[in-house]
């Protein structure tokens, strides 16, 4: 059986939140050095977790739910895996 890397469902991951209208970027953590995606895979269940930054005056509900959406969208297309968990934290709200 094949097996996806953790980075390549990341970018994928990544790729899928910044066609989110509302999403200014991702934003990166020194402290788990990641590009703003985490995965975690467990005996075949995956979780996704993204740290968006937001544009204002954004609906943070209404973008977190379609990024979870696009994201879980395409890495069942991408990659044939279907996330258990796509957690969405916004860390920063700026300007468009």
């Amino acid at each position: 059986m094949a097996t996806i890397s953790n980075d390549i469902l990341a970018s994928y991951a990544a790729d899928a939140a910044r066609e989110v209208d509302g999403v200014r970027g991702l934003v990166e953590s020194a402290l788990h050095r990641h590009k703003g995606v985490r995965i975690a895979q467990d005996d075949g269940r995956v979780r996704v977790e993204l740290r968006l930054a937001v544009e204002w005056g954004a609906s943070i509900l209404e973008v977190g739910r379609e990024v979870q959406r696009r994201v879980a969208a395409y890495l069942d297309r991408m990659a044939k895996v279907e996330p258990d968990a796509v957690d969405v934290i916004v860390d920063e709200i700026g300007p468009a």
